[in-house]
């Protein structure tokens, strides 16, 4: 998940640098690299393509590329610290939703342990008033989707392989991003091209790391780990981007690390 992390992270950064580009059309780019990259390996391995249960892994390439259309708007339209923070609330919509998905019990103290979180995640950042309601909103709705898109991986641990799981996720986006690019196509120039080349090479690792952290993980452990996506969004903010770090933002990182430590030190509720 550590790894999973930081490849997000670069990818986030390379998003960022091609905000000129509609949403939609990145989402493109990116499903075709990750869509074609998870079809050869899974051909390769002769696994079959479209898994076994049918059924739950559509709904999560449903929940996954609504995730990832917000995701992506977020980090294009506000600033890079910001919009990382607002996605990284998925941990916590993942934690809750995982009691009724996946009935994963949590110790009543986990709960302090996310209010934590939580808290130091907007500590980070304060109240920023370059962000508007309609960017926040559609901020969290992505959080939502993909704390459901998290728990629907772990529900397929046992009968799906990673791959398959993965290239659900581009085969049912690429459809609805292909449409809006017929329709509002805008010719990338330039560097353009290696950034969105550089977030399907990204994406695609981290995706397949993060898939397996949680199939192999404690669902509410795992999903405290990607609040760590928060302090390298901060890391190249403020070195690439020139967004500076205030006593605040010290105070979150450290209520986050103190968060996790804790989390990760609580036995697992026995099943």
């Amino acid at each position: 998940m550590l790894l999973a992390g930081l490849l997000f992270a670069l990818m986030n950064v390379c998003v960022k640098y091609v905000s000129h580009i509609p949403t939609l059309e990145v989402v493109f780019f990116r499903s075709i690299f990750s869509l074609v990259a998870s079809y050869y390996v899974l051909r390769r391995q002769q696994i079959p393509v479209l898994g076994n249960n049918r059924k739950m892994l559509t709904l999560r390439g449903i929940a996954g590329c609504l995730g990832l259309i917000g995701s992506f708007y977020t980090l294009q339209h506000i600033p890079l610290a910001s919009a990382v923070t607002i996605n990284y609330l998925s941990p916590f919509f993942t934690a809750i939703l995982g009691i009724f998905i996946v009935q994963q019990k949590l110790r009543p103290i986990q709960f302090l342990y996310f209010a934590m979180a939580i808290g130091g995640v907007f500590l980070l950042k304060g109240f920023d008033t370059r962000i508007s309601t309609a960017d926040l909103l559609i901020g969290i709705t992505s959080a939502i989707f993909s704390g459901l898109a998290y728990n629907i991986i772990a529900k397929l641990r046992h009968t799906e392989h990673p791959l398959v799981i993965m290239f659900y996720f581009p085969m049912l986006t690429l459809p609805i991003a292909g449409v809006y690019c017929l329709l509002n196509w805008q010719q990338p120039q330039g560097l353009d091209w290696l950034f969105l080349l550089l977030i399907g090479i990204f994406t695609q690792g981290a995706q397949y790391y993060m898939t397996r952290s949680y199939q192999q993980a404690d669902l509410s452990k795992v999903a405290s780990l990607n609040y760590l996506g928060v302090i390298y969004a901060l890391v190249f903010g403020y070195f690439i981007f020139d967004e500076q770090l205030n006593s605040y933002a010290y105070l979150g990182i450290a209520i986050i690390l103190l968060s996790v430590i804790l989390n990760v030190k609580t036995k697992k509720v026995a099943s």
